[in-house]
This record gives C-alpha cells, sequence and structure tokens, in this order.
C-alpha cells in the first residue's frame, strides 16, 4: 500500500471522519463503520485533504485534464482544495468548477461556480463517497448540459466496496453506466487491512469483534 494511503488512513482518523461503532445509513442499512467528510473543518485538515486527492487523482489519471468538477454541496471544498493542491505539488494550473443547486439569474448567472465549461474540456469529478451513485445522476446531465466535455473519471475519498443498486459497487455501477472511470484515495478493503489490531493514541479501533461485524456486514451487503 503507498504510503500516502497509509497515512489518509490515520487522517481520517485523527480528523473524527472514519468512525467504528454501529450507524444507520440513508440506504437504510446498518453499518459497523461510518465516513463523514464533514468533519473536515479546519484550514490545515482542508489543505491535507486537497493534497491526498491530488496525489489519487495524478496516480489515477495523471495531468491530462483541464476542470475539477466538484457537485454541490460538499464537492464545492474539496475541488477547490485539490486544484490548490495540485498547483502546488504538480505545477499543473487545473481550473475548479462546481454547480448551484438553484440557477442564480442575476450578478455571476447560470448553474455553475468557479470556472465556466468549454467544449474540448477534460473533466475529473470529485466526491466523498459515493454509495448509490445518485449524485452522479444529478450532475452527470448538468455537465453534458454546459459544454460538450469529456469526463476523465471519478475521484472518491473512499470506496466502501458494497453493492450499490444491483449486484456491483456502486463506483462499478457508475463505470458501466457512464463510460468513465473511478477510483478512490483508499478502499474500505485497505482501511480494514491496515486499522486491524493497530493500536492508534493508545486504541485498537479495528478489534477482533469489530472485524467480525465489518466481515458480517460485507457478507450481506459485500461486492
Amino acid at each position: 500500500m503507498e504510503q500516502y494511503k497509509q497515512e489518509f488512513i490515520e487522517f481520517m482518523v485523527a480528523c473524527k471522519v472514519l468512525k467504528f461503532g454501529d450507524f444507520t445509513l440513508k440506504s437504510g442499512r446498518k453499518s459497523p463503520f461510518f465516513m463523514n467528510a464533514g468533519a473536515y473543518v479546519t484550514g490545515a485538515q482542508l489543505k491535507k485533504l486537497g493534497e491526498y486527492y491530488a496525489k489519487a487523482i495524478h496516480d489515477q489519471y495523471g495531468d491530462d485534464f483541464d476542470v475539477l468538477f466538484g457537485p454541490a454541496y460538499k464537492g464545492i471544498p474539496l475541488s477547490v482544495a485539490t486544484t490548490i493542491a495540485y498547483s502546488e505539488l504538480y505545477g499543473k494550473e487545473i481550473r475548479y468548477c462546481s454547480n448551484r443547486k438553484e440557477e442564480k439569474d442575476h450578478g455571476d448567472t447560470g448553474i455553475l461556480l468557479g470556472s465556466k465549461l468549454q467544449d474540448g474540456d477534460k473533466v475529473v469529478i470529485i466526491e466523498d463517497v459515493t454509495t448509490s451513485g445518485k449524485s452522479i445522476e444529478e450532475t452527470f446531465p448538468i455537465l453534458k448540459a454546459q459544454a460538450n466535455v469529456e469526463i476523465k473519471g471519478l475521484m472518491v475519498s473512499l470506496n466502501r466496496c458494497e453493492r450499490g443498486k444491483g449486484s456491483k459497487s456502486a463506483l462499478e455501477e457508475i463505470k458501466d453506466l457512464y463510460g468513465f472511470e473511478t477510483g478512490a484515495i483508499v478502499s474500505m478493503k485497505e482501511v480494514v487491512e491496515y486499522l486491524e489490531g493497530k493500536e492508534i493514541d493508545g486504541q485498537v479501533l479495528i478489534d477482533q469483534d469489530i472485524k467480525n461485524r465489518i466481515d458480517a456486514y460485507y457478507a450481506e451487503y459485500g461486492v
């Protein structure tokens, strides 16, 4: 596992973004783990988060793209932080773009924030996590309506590695449905592999009990 992935797992734990216990997801599933990207709230946290995204995007998609699109609302700070990090780490200026929930008809008009999209733009979409693919369902037509863009792929922070609407994971379903690549900074499989039995700040986050519950969860919902 790459060093930045190991650091990112510890970073999620330190920021209290990744937690273990008993959680009920929007889908109604009872999960032994939960990720809340809304817990990244400080300047230092967002700076580091942008760097992890930039490294993962560079690893998977290289430099051959023009725009980083973050769907409203959580995708807005993600796209801003990551374009800054990409410039600092790789010396390439990537434009950021996000959508509004409602179209604005005065001042900076339209449905988009940040850069306008242009025909021929290559776009990477950035999100926190995707379980059902619903946000892409909303985002894809917005992007295609603005300009003749090529979507290079999607990058999320955590691949939960569980079924979406059918028998495949949400990321696999998105790839099959829309025809672009999908990726994650880390997968839940990598998280479990790294944290199982490992003590961080005097606490073992994935002990045998949590591991058994994670195994049971994936026996029911895994791919």
